[in-house]
């Protein structure tokens, strides 16, 4: 059953940036849209598991540090390869300033 998980301020992440947040032996990358709109992605690239915190966000996408892979983090979509698989993506939502996200 998902559970909502408080994952850090809303004051964390600026837009266009990503942090890490681990929870339960899992990694997530929280990321914060131009929009100042907040989402959840799983935290490890699907090709060779880096992290993707130390990616590169531009507009809605994030890129892989290692072979430059890119992932929208909307929808999790692998966009560029040498991803193929798709990243899981949680709801996000803010309530009191703080980031919450459905694991």
């Amino acid at each position: 059953m998902a559970q909502w998980v408080e994952a850090c301020s809303t004051e964390a992440i600026e837009k266009e940036e990503v942090i890490r947040f681990d929870f339960g032996g899992r990694t997530f990358a929280i990321f914060r849209s131009p929009e100042d709109e907040y989402f959840c992605t799983d935290g490890l690239c699907t090709h060779e598991k880096v992290h993707l915190a130390d990616g590169l966000v531009m507009d809605n996408t994030i890129e892989c540090p290692k072979h430059d892979g890119v992932f929208d983090y909307k929808t999790g979509e692998a966009l560029r390869m040498p991803p193929c698989v798709d990243l899981k993506t949680y709801q996000a939502k803010i309530e009191d300033g703080r980031v919450w996200i459905e694991i």
